[in-house]
């Protein structure tokens, strides 16, 4: 009897244990780094299926902590928008959507390893992210290795795009196009003769500086300087002491905003005067680059390419902005209406699509054609490679504001130019 007893005691504290070692505590981090939980999911590894009766769940990649935290916020809040928009107004395919958040932590291996979790264990219909062209890259080939439809609504190497996949899909312009702005712009508009290119050593720095030297040098314009430096770095007065010596009309920056804003600070107290300061894109559009907290002041007067503005002519953009500031205290940076862009474009491909399938899904992505009344970002319609052509703008910092100035069937006002000394500046 005593021993039957010891059995059955035995079996019931094995069953027990067995119980606590596959439970796993609520919101406990996955691969991705994130914490956050996937819902119930339906239908073989790949076939794509997931979320329950009421709720399809979409992958979300960013940047919500690390270096690049600033612009994963302002990708999140695009997204918030959209997402509340588009489930008071039914949802789709008479579901809720629901997004898995996954930080990468601003790292390319927990892009991976994200993009990883939410093909196979998540079991997403697809895929959208990252924010960096750094972790949007392999967080891209990976999600063509499990084929998953992969959404990029921020990304701009022009790599990204190049490598062969059927199910990477971008909504934004590659860097090349950042820098034909730049250089059609400064043709157009400055005529310089002379330009110096100033750039991080990233993917999307070297890709950038890349495609502007070649278009400058197809131009005309002679480039007496192709600076590279290590992101991050803390003094940039010995590289821009040195582009001083060779007085370029333009400086031509490929920039995140850290060093976006040290490089303009610096570049006032050396007294630096090109003709023209010019970013491509990144820190040199953002709302924080010409607040107080950034560049400020020294921001007045430069000029970037950018994808999308508060005051561009696109239907629902003012209305996004009003809203956007009202609710987060600042206006938008184009990051913010990519993946607003991004989650209408989620919910036209899947009713399309009429399913969750994931071939399903892919084949009514690449079938895509939505004009430019249908997001606050334009037309979006994918080429072969999966990138939509999407119109470039530039913009200028006028009395601490971004305006609007290139091309001229969109600007808001015209540039100012030259930029004025620095000694000349109130």
């Amino acid at each position: 009897m005593r021993r039957a007893l010891a059995r059955l005691l035995a079996g019931a504290l094995a069953l027990a244990l067995m119980a606590g070692c596959s439970s796993q505590p609520t919101g406990s981090p996955g691969p991705g780094g994130s914490g956050s939980q996937s819902g119930a999911s339906t239908g073989p590894s790949g076939s794509g299926g997931s979320g329950s009766e009421d709720v399809i769940e979409i992958g979300v990649v960013t940047s919500l902590t690390g270096h690049e935290a600033n612009f994963g916020e302002a990708q999140k809040r695009g997204y918030e928008i959209a997402l509340e928009e588009i489930n008071a107004a039914g949802g789709v395919l008479g579901k809720q959507l629901k997004l898995l958040w996954e930080d990468d932590a601003s790292k390319p291996e927990n892009a991976i390893a994200a993009v990883e979790k939410l093909a196979t264990q998540t079991k997403v219909p697809l895929i959208i992210g990252a924010y960096s062209s750094a972790a949007t890259l392999p967080a891209a080939q990976t999600a063509t290795r499990y084929q998953v439809p992969f959404i990029v609504p921020t990304a701009a190497a022009d790599n990204i795009t190049q490598f062969g996949s059927k199910y990477v899909f971008r909504i934004n312009s590659p860097s090349s196009q950042y820098a034909r702005a730049v250089v059609d712009f400064l043709k157009e508009e400055v005529k310089p003769r002379t330009i110096a290119i100033v750039f991080e050593n990233t993917n999307f720095g070297t890709s950038t500086a890349k495609a502007i030297q070649e278009h400058a040098q197809a131009a005309g314009f002679e480039v007496v300087a192709y600076e590279a430096y290590a992101k991050g770095a803390p003094d940039f007065k010995p590289m821009l002491n040195s582009l001083k010596a060779k007085n370029p009309d333009v400086v031509a920056f490929v920039s995140y905003l850290l060093d976006a804003t040290l490089l303009m600070r610096q570049s006032r107290e050396i007294d630096f005067n090109p003709k023209v300061y010019i970013g491509a894109g990144a820190g040199f559009s953002t709302p924080e680059f010409i607040r107080e907290e950034g560049a400020g002041k020294d921001a007045e007067y430069t000029f970037s390419a950018t994808l999308w503005t508060t005051d561009v002519k696109w239907k629902g953009a003012a209305e996004f902005a009003r809203k956007f500031q009202e609710r987060y205290g600042v206006e938008p940076a184009y990051h913010s209406a990519e993946t607003h862009a991004a989650l209408y474009l989620v919910k036209n491909v899947l009713e399309r699509a009429g399913s969750l399938d994931r071939q399903a899904v892919r084949d009514a992505l690449a079938a895509t054609d939505m004009g430019p009344d249908e997001t606050i970002f334009g037309p979006i319609k994918f080429d072969e490679s999966g990138q939509n052509a999407h119109p470039m703008l530039v913009t200028q910092v006028q009395n601490g504001q971004y305006v609007t100035v290139w091309p001229r069937e969109y600007a808001s006002a015209a540039p100012i130019l030259p930029t004025p000394p620095w000694s000349e500046r109130k």
